[in-house]
């Protein structure tokens, strides 16, 4: 045998290498139908919203079935909730490890779209079911260039209280509005009437609110606010009148809800907010 010769590797005694494993991980996702439920109806109960809520809002159906759809689905959101809660609790009992990832996230999703609502379910308890707000309960401000709605004295609560026995509906809304937002009264400025309404015409624009009429001289504008994924449409109207010869000015707000009877204190906040915006606004320029 030549000695000399290169002797060639052994292929019997090198045992052949190993696969590459796949990653655990993705398989412990893969193998996580619990998770993936939990994660599902976590990012369906949003979705479903949002579907609901824009498709009343481009007409493919009509808003009062997408208001409809919303409880039913806050309902999804707690049972998935639940049901999460259940899983884990099983897994504990039984000895067995979590699965987070998916869980996670799907309980994450589902807390975030029930928190979402919390300030509605707070508004619904604590403010009356009115839509029409205004600064001024005994004369408020009239809409000419608009329609005020035809129903806006129907279904004002307060028919069965005992301590509005005997009111009408204008009455028992003035009641129910005087004791939920005693803030919100006549603004007085030191401008005159004709420069406060160009300002208030500015501010409405850079709202994004579409301007219907606006009469500077006799102290008139009126505006529609469109709101939320629903497309909601508020109509506004603003007076101002003339105080102390001309060199200040008294200004109203009226703020009214066309649909639904509940407004959610909308109405109301933007009331506070573009009074106080016009008031600051006028107030620095006349320094």
């Amino acid at each position: 045998m030549d000695q000399n010769k290169p002797t060639e590797p052994s292929t019997g005694d090198t045992p052949p290498a190993a696969a590459p494993a796949k990653p655990a991980r993705r398989g412990s996702l893969r193998r996580d139908p619990k998770g993936w439920l939990i994660l599902l109806l976590g990012l369906g109960a949003p979705l479903a919203f949002v579907i609901a809520a824009v498709g009343g809002g481009i007409g493919l159906w009509g808003w009062q079935a997408g208001l409809a759809a919303i409880p039913w689905i806050i309902l999804v959101a707690l049972l998935t909730l639940l049901l999460a809660i259940v899983f884990i609790v099983l897994n504990r009992r039984k000895g067995r490890k979590t699965r987070w990832p998916l869980l996670g996230l799907g309980m994450v999703a589902t807390l975030a779209f029930l928190g979402f609502w919390i300030p509605y379910v707070v508004a619904i308890l604590t403010l009356p079911a009115i839509h029409d707000i205004t600064t001024d309960l005994a004369d408020p401000p009239e809409f000419t260039a608009l329609t005020l709605r035809a129903d806006n004295w129907d279904n004002i609560p307060g028919a069965d209280d005992g301590d509005m026995r005997g009111m009408n509906p204008r009455q028992r809304w003035a009641t129910a509005h005087q004791d939920a937002y005693p803030d919100i009264r006549s603004v007085r400025i030191d401008q005159p009437v004709a420069e406060v309404i160009e300002k208030a015409k500015r501010l409405a624009e850079d709202r994004g609110w579409k301007i219907v009429s606006v009469d500077p001289a006799s102290g008139n504008l009126e505006a529609t606010d469109t709101i939320s994924l629903f497309r909601f449409k508020d109509d506004i109207v603003i007076r101002a009148r003339s105080a102390e010869n001309g060199a200040a000015s008294i200004i109203d707000m009226r703020s009214v809800s066309r649909v639904g009877v509940h407004d959610l204190g909308a109405n109301a906040k933007r009331v506070r907010r573009f009074l106080s915006d016009l008031s600051g606004t006028t107030t620095a320029a006349s320094q």
